[in-house]
């Protein structure tokens, strides 16, 4: 299925992007609920450059990845969708403005001229205005499906009750022992993991007495461990289970997207999907992209991307691609491959993962065995195919 025929610039792209630098925030590691968190100076930063980035890689005229037929200077919101998880803080809503900040800077184009021949530039020397839409998570269960999702909760209790997580903590003990005085009022349980990472990478960054006293590597042992529990929390053994519940919650609006873009009427060439570190790690998992490439299974680094680009062959097929750029860290994008191959048709796509998505909250309710919040109360479950694990969804 790899394309060597795929006509020059791209039809659209669609794009996962992690938020920026972040305050400390707390995650329950029963049930994953957590605080509220907001962008730093750093991870405004870090998004802008991200933003500049996929403004020379996609807005470019001369760039192989270009974006045929959009705009490439003045921001035309007909063409651009940009989407952000709205709880928590600030923190993803925030990075997703300072992103479009680095993909359509100000710009002198953007004047325009008075009935009295007066020119008028918007603020800051032609700020552009580029909507955010946003998603709270009581009004659907696209970008935090795990929140509140019974089935999930089953999932968490499983996996730390698993020979595989016991044997991971009997190893990690001693570095737990050994980083207690660095870690405050913080737990050093094992299931705890992402907290105790989330305190000494945030420690480390802002506070300069932690920053010269942290013994060497413990970051990176912290790092590593919590790399391991995330993607056991937010991948399964196959790819509706309710471990991938972060990705099939957002990929309804994947194949929305892409869908729309083989249509002749359809002017949205780009869509920005705003979000945090657990979609990209189910979405490598159910791709299979970590098979070939397994350094990317962890946690992404703030301000990475991910980007399902989407183009047609010269026998007018349509072909996506997905490539990864991991923060600051990478310069570049990186090809993945998926299901084995740097492109696939998105027939191909669509018959691997459609059937996998939660396409609508009732769908949700069911997944995840919720008749009560976010809205479930109002639906019947006479002939739910879901409850005590019997469909599609669960895995017991």
């Amino acid at each position: 299925m790899v394309s060597t025929t795929t006509a020059a610039g791209l039809v659209g792209v669609f794009l996962f992007v992690r938020h920026g630098d972040r305050t400390a925030y707390y995650q329950d590691p029963t049930t994953y609920n957590s605080s509220q968190a907001y962008v730093t100076r750093l991870g405004e930063q870090q998004e802008f450059e991200l933003g500049s980035f996929l403004r020379n890689t996609y807005l470019n005229p001369d760039s192989p990845s270009f974006v045929k037929n959009m705009s490439t200077d003045m921001a035309n919101i007909d063409q651009l969708v940009v989407r952000a998880d709205g709880g928590g803080g600030n923190a993803i809503v925030n990075s997703a403005y300072a992103l479009i900040q680095g993909l359509y800077p100000p710009t002198q184009k953007s004047s325009i001229v008075l009935a009295n021949g007066t020119t008028v530039l918007p603020p800051l020397g032609g700020y552009q205005y580029v909507p955010v839409q946003t998603l709270e998570s009581w009004q659907g269960p696209s970008f935090t499906g795990w929140l509140d999702c019974k089935y999930f909760q089953n999932h968490l209790a499983r996996l730390y009750a698993s020979s595989a997580f016991i044997d991971m903590s009997t190893t990690a003990e001693p570095f737990l022992t050994a980083l207690k005085p660095y870690l405050g009022s913080i737990s050093n349980n094992f299931t705890n993991m992402w907290n105790i990472y989330d305190h000494v990478n945030v420690q480390y960054t802002y506070n300069q007495t932690y920053y010269e006293t942290l013994p060497p590597t413990f970051l990176q042992q912290a790092r590593y461990y919590a790399d391991w529990v995330q993607r056991s929390v937010f991948t399964d053994s196959v790819n509706n289970g309710i471990g991938q519940i972060a990705i099939r919650g957002i990929l309804p609006e994947v194949f929305y997207v892409l869908g729309n873009m083989t249509r002749p009427s359809n002017k949205v060439k780009m869509n920005i999907q705003e979000t945090d570190y657990k979609q990209f790690i189910s979405l490598f998992n159910v791709t299979n992209a970590t098979l070939t490439d397994p350094d990317i299974a962890g946690i992404a680094n703030y301000a990475s991307a991910v980007a399902l680009e989407f183009s047609q062959d010269s026998q007018g097929q349509y072909e996506v691609s997905m490539k990864f750029k991991n923060g600051t860290a990478d310069s570049e994008f990186r090809q993945l491959k998926m299901f084995g191959n740097t492109s696939i048709t998105f027939d191909s796509l669509s018959k691997h993962l459609y059937w996998t998505a939660i396409n609508s909250t009732v769908e949700w309710c069911y997944a995840c065995n919720q008749t009560v919040l976010r809205g479930c109360d109002v639906f019947s479950y006479t002939n739910d195919p879901y409850l005590h694990g019997n469909g599609v969804g669960y895995t017991g």
